[in-house]
C-alpha cells in the first residue's frame, strides 16, 4: 500500500469529509487493539490522506473510551507523518466567540488514568514536550485558516477535562483563573502519542459555545448548540482543505527526531516482545 503522509482526526460535528475522492476504508490491525473506527483513504487535491472519525460513525465512543494509541498507531502504521486534528471545544474567554478557531500551542492535563504513551513493559522514552504542538504545521494552519475568511486565533491552552460531564461553575471559573483559553475532552492524549510516534501534530479547536461561566449560558440550546456544531465542520473543513493543499511534500521540524534522544533503557535489556510490539516506532534507533 503506497504510504499516507497526512491523517485527519474530526472529532464533534466533524464525522467525514465530503470533499475526499477516490474512498476506500481499511481496518487497520495494532498491537494496541483496534482504532475508533474503520479508517478512509482518499484523495484531496491530488494529495492522499487518512481520515478517522474519533468517536467512531455515530459518535459511539466517550472521551474516556477512545483507544488513543490505536488511532494514533494506525495512522503511524500507514505512513502518516503529520496530523491536523479537529474538535469541539467550549470557551473560557470573553473574547473567543463561538465559530472561532482557535489553534492552540499549550495544553494542561485534568484527566485522570488515561493511558498516553506507548512506552513500558520494559522500554523506557521520555519525549520533549515542552511545546506540545509542531510549530511548523501550527504556522501553516494559521495561515490557511485566515485565508477561508474563518476568525483563527493563533496559540492558546487547551485544557483537557475528563468528561463526560461537562465542567461545574466553579470549576469552570477556576480555569479561567488559570487563565486556559479553551477546554475540551480529547486532544491531549493524541498529542502526546502524537510526539512519540514522531508525527506532527496541530489542533483546530473549534468554539461552539461559552463554557457554563459565561452569563449566556442559561440562554444556550440544543439547537444553537447543533447549529455551531454544523457550521463548525464546515468552516474546519474548508482551512483542512487549504492546509492539505498547501504543506510540503517534506518536512524540515524536531518532530521526526522526537525519539532520538528519548530512548532511555539499555538496548541489551529491553524485552524482546517489547521490542517487536514497538519496532514501527523504535527500529531505526535500536537497529
Amino acid at each position: 500500500m503506497e504510504p499516507v503522509k497526512i491523517g485527519i482526526i474530526g472529532g464533534s460535528g466533524l464525522y467525514e469529509m465530503a470533499e475526499l475522492r477516490d474512498r476506500s476504508e481499511v481496518a487497520v490491525e495494532t498491537p494496541f487493539g483496534p482504532p475508533s473506527e474503520r479508517l478512509v483513504l482518499g484523495t484531496i487535491s491530488g494529495r492522499r490522506v487518512a481520515f478517522l472519525a474519533r468517536h467512531g460513525r455515530g459518535h459511539r465512543l466517550l472521551p474516556s473510551e477512545l483507544n488513543f494509541r490505536a488511532n494514533i498507531y494506525a495512522m503511524k502504521k500507514l505512513g502518516v507523518e503529520r496530523i491536523i486534528s479537529a474538535s469541539a471545544v467550549g470557551s473560557l474567554k470573553q473574547e473567543l466567540a463561538p465559530l472561532d478557531i482557535v489553534l492552540p500551542d499549550q495544553f494542561v492535563d485534568r484527566t485522570r488514568g488515561r493511558i498516553s504513551t506507548f512506552f513500558g513493559n520494559g522500554l523506557a522514552a521520555h519525549v520533549g514536550f515542552a511545546d506540545p504542538i509542531c510549530p511548523d504545521l501550527l504556522d501553516r494552519a494559521y495561515r490557511a485558516a485566515s485565508g477561508t475568511g474563518v476568525r483563527a486565533v493563533k496559540g492558546g491552552t487547551y485544557l483537557c477535562m475528563e468528561g463526560p460531564a461537562f465542567s461545574t461553575r466553579a470549576e469552570s471559573n477556576l480555569y479561567r483563573q488559570w487563565g486556559m483559553d479553551v477546554i475540551g475532552m480529547t486532544n491531549l492524549q493524541e498529542a502526546k502519542l502524537a510526539r512519540e510516534a514522531e508525527i506532527c501534530y496541530a489542533t483546530l479547536a473549534l468554539v461552539t459555545d461559552y463554557d457554563c461561566w459565561h452569563d449566556s449560558h442559561e440562554s444556550v440550546t440544543v439547537e444553537m448548540i447543533i447549529a455551531n456544531l454544523m457550521q463548525n465542520s464546515r468552516n474546519a473543513q474548508a482551512v483542512i482543505l487549504r492546509l492539505v493543499e498547501e504543506l510540503p511534500a517534506t518536512r524540515d521540524c524536531s518532530c521526526a527526531r522526537a525519539l532520538e534522544h528519548a530512548l532511555i533503557t539499555d538496548r541489551n535489556s529491553i524485552p524482546a516482545q517489547t521490542r517487536e510490539k514497538l519496532d514501527l516506532l523504535v527500529a531505526k534507533y535500536l537497529g
